[in-house]
């Protein structure tokens, strides 16, 4: 009797393992999927220099086109985008926030932050989800906006 026990305990403890390393390699695919979708937002914002990509009145701009047709192509949809405080949401694909940049000369400047979100199914990790450690942040190039 007592082998069986010993038996179920090593069952248990394999199944555990197992468990753990398979929402590490989930973890570490959504997380790649996140950083993707931060880039291909920075690289569209930065391609139309924002002309388009943020207003409220033109929800179908060829900017966001370009990023929900991405995220579509890398498999990114988020199911429970949180945005912090001051970043608005876009699409329920990701955050922006546009940053002022004190400059002296003639040409007003700015840039975009941007924060796309880990997906986690998981019930319990689902509910800490605004935690910084599950959102992946990154900046735009500087922005003329004088003549905009």
């Amino acid at each position: 009797m007592q082998d069986a026990f010993g038996g179920i305990i090593n069952i248990v403890l394999i199944v555990l393992f197992l468990v753990i390393v398979e929402g590490i390699l989930g973890m570490t695919v959504n997380y790649t999927k996140a950083f993707k979708m931060k880039n291909i937002v920075l690289s569209a914002v930065e391609q139309y220099e924002a002309s388009a990509c943020f207003s409220s009145n033109n929800a179908d701009s060829a900017c966001l086109e370009k990023i929900k047709n991405d995220a579509k192509g890398i498999g990114y949809a988020p199911s429970n985008l949180r945005c912090p405080r001051d970043f608005e949401s876009k699409g329920g694909l990701f955050c922006y926030r546009q940053m002022e940049v004190d400059s002296s000369s003639y040409r007003k400047q700015t840039y975009y932050r941007i924060i796309t979100q880990v997906d986690i199914h998981i019930p319990i990790v689902r509910e800490i989800m605004s935690l910084e450690f599950f959102q992946v942040k990154g900046d735009t190039r500087m922005i003329d906006i004088s003549d905009k």
